[in-house]
């Protein structure tokens, strides 16, 4: 399974020490940057790709890191296809992947230490959606909703 990351200055550190932990236990990822010191960095130009990415299914699910995860997730749920979690909690991690076989993940590394990152990193890749009639009914809501806005 590939997972695409990225993150902007604020949450490198934290997407850098995701990266490793996810390699070490056999993912293959595909790293959208930043992958060096640069504090003008702008997120949108790390989100976008990655969720496009995600979006054209060459990578199963994403992982976006800021400052706190609000601009990432808000980027990432611009993308057709892309349906982005903002998580701060193990309970909303599962939640996302349960209800609303969300396909993104979006990490705060300024609110969010890095033992519950990486707990609710793996708790939101190992959870299968349940694929429930109400849960999939409100999906496809938002995917009707998605095409009325967004034109091919």
């Amino acid at each position: 399974m590939k997972i695409a990351l990225a993150a902007d200055d604020a949450g490198r550190e934290l997407k850098d020490a995701i990266k490793a932990d996810l390699v070490k236990k056999g993912y293959e990822v595909e790293d959208f940057g930043l992958s060096e010191v640069m504090p003008t960095a702008d997120y949108p130009d790390y989100a976008f790709p990655a969720a496009e990415a995600v979006a054209r299914g060459e990578c199963r699910f994403g992982i976006l890191v800021c400052g706190t995860g609000i601009g990432m997730s808000m980027c990432a749920n611009k993308v057709k296809g892309v349906r982005c979690a903002h998580v701060t909690d193990c309970f909303s991690a599962e939640a996302t992947r349960l209800h609303n076989d969300a396909n993104i993940l979006a990490l705060g590394a300024r609110v969010t230490g890095i033992g519950l990152a990486m707990k609710i990193t793996d708790i939101f890749l190992n959870t299968e959606f349940s694929g429930a009639e109400r849960h999939m009914r409100r999906i496809n809501k938002i995917t009707a909703k998605e095409k009325a806005n967004f034109k091919d």
